[in-house]
Parts: C-alpha cells; sequence; structure tokens
C-alpha cells in the first residue's frame, strides 16, 4: 500500500478505537468497580440514541444541545435498575446476568412498542458535516470531534477514578469491602452512583454514534459485543488498557477490512481474542485490583 492508503486506514483505525472506547468505558467501570456483567449496556447506547432522535424530533435540539440531557436521563435510569434490581444480586453473579439480559430484552420491547421498530436517523450537526484534510486524507470532522471527545471523557473518568474522593472510596470498596465499611464508606451509594455513570457514559456513546448509523431497538447489541472484546482484551480492572484495547482491535478492524471484508475482519478479531486469552486469561493489560 502507499503511504496515503496506510494514513487512510491509520485514521479510519483510530475512529474505530474512538467508538469502541465510548461504548467499553462504561462497561469497564461497571465491571471493574462491581463485579456485574452488564448485558443491558448496549441497551443503554441504544435509549441514548432514540434519546438523541427523540429530542431532535419533538424538541428541535440538535446533538450538542442534546448530550447533556441525554447523559442525566440514561445515569438516571441506571441508577434505578441499580437501586431496584442490581444491588440485590452483587453476591450472585449468575443471576446479575440474567437479569441484565431481561433489563435489555424489556429495553428493547418498550422502545419498539413506543416509538416503533423502523429505521429512525438523527441529523449530525451542520458544524461538522464536512472534511477535513489531514496529511493528504479526508476525514470527516465529526469522526474528529468523536475522538477528541472520547479521550476527555477518558480523561475526566481517570481523573474521577484516581483523583477524587469518589474514586479513593470506590477503590477502597473494590479492595476490600469490610475494611472500607468500618471506615464508614457506604458502598451502596457508591456502586449506585458507579452504575449510574457507567450508563451515562453508554447513553453519552449512543448518541454520539446515532449521527453515523441508522438507529433501531437491536442497535446496541453488535456494540456490546465489541465492548466486551475491548474490556477482556484490556485486562477488565485497567482504565489504560481499554484505551490501548480499543486502539489494537480499531486498527485490526481496520486493516483487515481493508484487505477482506467487515465480516473476516471481525471473525478474525475475536479468533485473536479467542486465542489470547487461552493463553493470558488476564487480557493484556491486567490491573491488580480486587483483594
Amino acid at each position: 500500500m502507499d503511504p496515503t492508503a496506510i494514513m487512510s486506514q491509520l485514521i479510519t483505525g483510530l475512529s474505530i478505537a474512538s467508538i469502541l472506547l465510548l461504548v467499553a468505558l462504561g462497561l469497564a467501570i461497571i465491571y471493574g468497580s462491581t463485579g456485574v456483567i452488564n448485558l443491558a449496556h448496549g441497551e443503554f447506547v441504544m435509549l441514548g440514541a432514540y434519546s438523541a432522535w427523540a429530542l431532535q424530533t419533538f424538541f428541535s435540539l440538535n446533538l450538542f444541545q442534546s448530550l447533556f440531557f441525554i447523559f442525566v436521563l440514561t445515569a438516571l435510569l441506571g441508577w434505578i435498575i441499580e437501586r431496584v434490581v442490581i444491588r440485590h444480586l452483587y453476591a450472585r453473579p449468575l443471576d446479575t446476568i440474567l437479569a441484565t439480559w431481561g433489563i435489555g430484552v424489556i429495553s428493547i420491547q418498550a422502545i419498539r412498542l413506543s416509538a416503533g421498530g423502523e429505521l429512525r436517523y438523527v441529523e449530525m450537526p451542520s458544524q461538522l458535516a464536512s472534511s477535513v484534510s489531514f496529511l493528504g486524507v479526508d476525514v470527516s470532522a465529526f469522526r474528529i470531534f468523536i475522538l477528541i471527545f472520547s479521550a476527555a471523557l477518558f480523561i475526566l473518568t481517570w481523573y474521577l477514578m484516581f483523583k477524587t474522593s469518589f474514586g479513593v472510596k470506590l477503590r477502597a470498596i473494590t479492595q476490600n469491602p469490610e475494611v472500607a465499611s468500618s471506615f464508614g464508606i457506604n458502598s451502596d451509594r457508591i456502586f449506585g452512583l458507579t452504575f449510574a455513570y457507567g450508563a451515562g457514559l453508554a447513553g453519552l456513546a449512543g448518541a454520539l454514534i446515532s449521527p453515523l448509523k441508522s438507529v433501531y431497538p437491536e442497535m446496541g447489541t453488535p456494540y456490546v459485543i465489541d465492548a466486551f472484546f475491548v474490556v477482556v482484551l484490556g485486562g477488565v480492572e485497567s482504565l489504560m488498557g481499554t484505551v490501548f484495547s480499543a486502539i489494537i482491535l480499531g486498527e485490526l478492524t481496520s486493516f483487515i477490512s481493508f484487505q477482506s471484508n467487515d465480516t473476516i475482519a471481525k471473525a478474525l478479531v475475536l479468533l485473536a481474542i479467542v486465542i489470547l486469552i487461552r493463553f493470558r486469561p488476564q487480557g493484556l493489560f491486567s490491573s491488580k485490583v480486587r483483594g
């Protein structure tokens, strides 16, 4: 390949990686902190996309104006689900899998009944509808925005987890719940806020993806599968691992798709992950947190 084609594929890979990071970041926080395998995470992505569509259709809000409301709405929904269902199942991992799967199915059917099953579309912000030339390659301005937004969200999340009292309490609970409780840390409250934050991140991911993809009830399923790939490859409890694994998978998908097609790329990437976890089940960037 000539240098321009290589640069094009590198940029495409980064674009894919930014979307993977957006979706996987909330999943990594929820699982790494609470141990819950949230199979409904994809439905939070879907709800974020439908929220963007509804706010645009019924309230004439563009995507930028909608982001704050979408984060709050999906975070609130995540908090309610954690309070009503998940908090009673932390000691029963299999039950949390079944419960979150059921919540996902209910969410899909609720959207199908209320908004219909036909494809919906979200308008891309006019300010970002053009392309930008970068090192001889035309790149969508909106995809550049997603890349920058993903990086900003990661920095915010890292700061929240490692530089605030909330993060200290969360890590204390994750390492040793009994000792943390003896110091007066309310694990129920911390876990509820963590689940809400992860759900809010998923909602933002869905909103930002919506101008690029059609919005429909089952749209979250492929994204949550890819997000699990990212989290497993990254080492589950490592935020930096989530970033690097998103980049690795994004670039692999981009270059294999260029040489063959998207279907073969996804199959080969999945095969590579299966081989990896066979010999390194802790992932590439494992970070021992739980005690």
